[in-house]
């Protein structure tokens, strides 16, 4: 039994992709807390409803070197974007806060923390389902 093939697993590994790549950008604001001019960057918020439909549209494959390509852009959901407007903003132009990004980065792991629960209760339950799940 494939699991990848189950719609609820494919969402559940999207948010813990984007929840990933979040991560690695936000590292990235901290790392460059005292870069001047360096404005933080955040994800696009992920949300089920734009997965659901992104899984939902086929993608064309191209048989010929004259087919087109698509329209629709790559990268999905994990989109980088800057912060518009920035709380505070140093004298040597970084807008970096710690504090927002710190928050930030706790707020990541206790999601993607949540996300692995979730998994191992479905895998438990689909366990149980067929009979080899444990007490």
């Amino acid at each position: 039994m494939d699991l990848n093939n189950l719609a609820l697993y494919k969402l559940l590994t999207r948010k813990m992709d984007w929840l990933t790549q979040r991560q690695g950008t936000l590292s990235q604001n901290v790392a460059n807390a005292d870069t001047p001019d360096y404005r933080p960057n955040d994800l696009r918020p992920f949300s089920f409803r734009d997965a659901l439909a992104d899984s939902r549209r086929l993608q064309a494959s191209t048989t010929n070197a004259t087919h087109l390509q698509g329209t629709v852009p790559a990268g999905g959901l994990a989109k980088e974007q800057r912060v518009r407007n920035p709380y505070e903003t140093a004298p040597d132009g970084n807008a970096v806060v710690l504090e927002e990004q710190l928050m930030k980065v706790s707020q990541t792991a206790m999601d993607y923390q949540t996300m692995t629960n979730l998994y191992r209760k479905q895998i438990a339950m689909l366990k149980m389902a067929l009979g080899r799940g444990g007490a």
